[in-house]
């Protein structure tokens, strides 16, 4: 079991950052990969980034590519999700997940641990 909360969401104006955040307190955290997603408003859920257990494999989709980062920090139980150059498309809430299997992860499949999620608005 794994009891992911994100934060860090909120508005901020077109070409503006935001950091969010993925944190757990189970002692297995480090062993999950951690994927951000996003739903927009009328829209699908959307897979964004990945990143391995370790951090030493990471993965993006097209949309968000060069624009996000994602981190994570296992020794405090949380993943990153720096987003810089912020697009009005970017409004959204943005989920973490967690699956032990990098495969789901870095493919956005169907992941075990959800988060419930932060809004982030891009808008002037």
């Amino acid at each position: 079991q794994l009891k992911l909360v994100e934060s860090g969401g909120g508005l901020v104006q077109p070409g503006g950052s935001l950091r969010l955040s993925c944190s757990a307190s189970e002692p297995t955290f480090d062993t999950y990969a951690i994927g951000w997603f996003r739903q927009a408003p009328g829209k699908e859920r959307e897979g964004i980034s990945c990143i391995s257990s370790g951090g030493y494999t990471i993965n993006y989709a097209d949309s968000v590519k060069g624009r996000f980062t994602i981190s994570r920090d296992n020794a405090k139980k949380t993943v990153y999700l720096q987003m810089d150059t912020l697009e009005p498309e970017d409004t959204a809430v943005y989920y973490c997940a967690a699956d032990l299997h990098w495969h789901l992860c870095s493919g956005f499949g169907r992941m075990d641990y959800w988060g419930e999620g932060t809004l982030v608005t891009v808008s002037s």
